[in-house]
């Protein structure tokens, strides 16, 4: 199985997740699955088949954090030294070729991504043209409402 890189505020979240669906969510779904059973006929019943459902999602959610969870490669980004260059958990300032508008983004995992708070995907189309960059490049990101230009102001590992 390939390593999944997630930075390790992403990889608390996960775990953390993980611990409320195993012990309070499954709980949950358990109870009202018993409460549901003992209204009777459960072929019309429509809270037993909502319980049911709900359980499915809950396991589903749980196998597939397991499963995340053990090819998590945590990356630290006060540890990385890339030389300046933009790598996986790098916060990165970019100015906006048109606008002369500033952003800053940190480029972290797929689960962990938060364009409000300035978190963005690895495998987003700004990551991608990011990635091996340095700070004066010129990156350009391919998006559907058309290609932006940005220069990078600044690349920081914190």
């Amino acid at each position: 199985m390939r390593s999944i890189p997630i930075t390790a505020r992403g990889a608390e979240k996960l775990k953390a997740e993980l611990q409320r669906l195993r012990s309070v969510d499954r709980p949950t779904v358990i109870q009202a699955i018993k409460e549901a059973r003992e209204k009777g006929d459960l072929s019309e019943n429509a809270e037993y088949d909502a319980a049911r459902e709900r359980q499915g999602f809950v396991e589903g959610r749980i196998q597939e954090l397991e499963g995340k969870l053990s090819a998590l490669q945590i990356i630290d980004p006060s540890t990385v030294d890339a030389s300046g260059r933009v790598v996986f958990s790098a916060t990165v300032e970019l100015e906006d070729q048109v606008s002369g508008e500033l952003v800053k983004y940190q480029i972290v995992g797929d689960d962990e991504a938060d364009i409000k708070a300035g978190w963005v995907s690895v495998s987003s189309p700004i990551a991608r043209a990011l990635i091996g960059k340095s700070e004066g490049d010129i990156a350009i990101v391919v998006a559907p409402a058309g290609d932006r230009e940005y220069s990078i102001v600044s690349v920081s590992y914190t």
